[in-house]
């Protein structure tokens, strides 16, 4: 099927009784490029996550309804996908566990894909993740929800030009499978979305052209390198240097290098203990480091939480996860 508008597609019947799709959540690590000096804006650096997912199935239905968390979400992307996809058919969709929302983890994009996937695989569709997300808006600005949607792993994406439909995949690549990330959340807020997100971008200044540079040179000659080898220390340096710089560009709208300053405070501690990577996933609040080995980032979880638990903050560990979403046909 081509890709573009898909208007009188005629549907007759599901191909199958329900469909499932896994997506998994993803840290966003920063934004490569704010200055645009090159005509293409943003570039980013992220990577999928285990242990956090949006999982849901659908099924024919006699009307189109959904249950469980983020249903409202559901329900209006699903009514944009049946629109615009000319399906008459509705569906019941049931949502087993839903990416928390607007908390950096790349909620709305992770339902969007897996709605736009589980219906092409119900009746037939044969679209693609790209498909999925031209119809749906998403990657406005960052690709890496879309990467990790379709491979997983740890992506790098080029931004925007003037012709991008969606954010190119540059790099991909397989985290190893011993290194953990701790996140951690405060439940008093969420990061900035919508319309805020849109205004937040137009009151910063412009970005300097020359710390692109240097951003982007230290990505692709040292953390991808440092990825590449195993480096756990030499990646997270660069990831932190990206995250300070990019932070103190967007402090003015967000509070801060950090949004929340009790995650701030404890990644600071973190960062004493030996973690790296230290840093914010897109506008936060959620803050993630990185930490070589499961029984060491399990340590410093169960002391995380002895000194820092309060109502509103929690903490987990969580691998990466190197595989694409699961559509699974039953």
């Amino acid at each position: 099927m081509p890709t573009g508008h898909y208007y009188g597609i005629e549907v007759v019947k599901p191909h199958y009784e329900k469909v499932t799709v896994i997506a998994p959540a993803r840290l966003h690590m920063g934004f490569i490029d704010l200055s645009g000096a090159l005509g293409r804006h943003f570039g980013s650096i992220g990577l999928g996550l285990n242990d956090i997912n949006t999982q849901l199935t659908l099924r024919a239905s006699d009307t189109l309804s959904a249950k469980g968390p983020g249903a409202e979400r559901a329900l209006k992307s699903a009514r944009h996908l049946c629109s615009v996809l000319q399906l008459s058919e509705p569906v019941d969709i049931s949502i087993a566990c839903a990416i928390p929302e607007h908390v950096g983890l790349g909620s709305g994009t992770q339902m969007s894909l897996a709605l736009g996937m589980a219906l092409s695989a119900l009746y037939g569709l044969d679209l693609s993740v790209r498909d999925i997300a031209r119809l749906t808006e998403r990657g406005a600005r960052s690709g890496i929800g879309i990467g990790v949607f379709e491979q997983g792993g740890l992506v790098v994406d080029g931004g925007r030009g003037l012709e991008t439909e969606t954010p190119p995949l540059l790099s991909r690549m397989p985290v190893p499978e011993n290194w953990r990330f701790i996140l951690a959340f405060d439940s008093r807020g969420q990061g900035l979305h919508g319309e805020q997100e849109v205004s937040a971008f137009k009151r910063l200044p412009p970005f300097p052209r020359s710390e692109a540079e240097r951003l982007c040179y230290l990505l692709l000659m040292q953390a991808l390198p440092a990825l590449a080898e195993h480096n756990l220390v030499q990646f997270g340096e660069v990831i932190t240097e990206l995250q300070e710089s990019v932070g103190r560009h967007f402090a003015p709208v967000q509070g801060g290098v950090f949004t929340s300053s009790e995650v701030a405070a404890a990644m600071g501690w973190l960062r004493h203990q030996g973690a790296v990577a230290i840093g914010q996933t897109s506008w936060g609040p959620t803050g993630f480091c990185a930490i070589d080995g499961p029984a060491r980032a399990n340590e410093l979880l169960s002391e995380l939480q002895r000194r820092f638990g309060a109502d509103h903050l929690s903490f987990m560990v969580a691998s990466a996860r190197n595989l694409g979403a699961d559509v699974i046909r039953q």
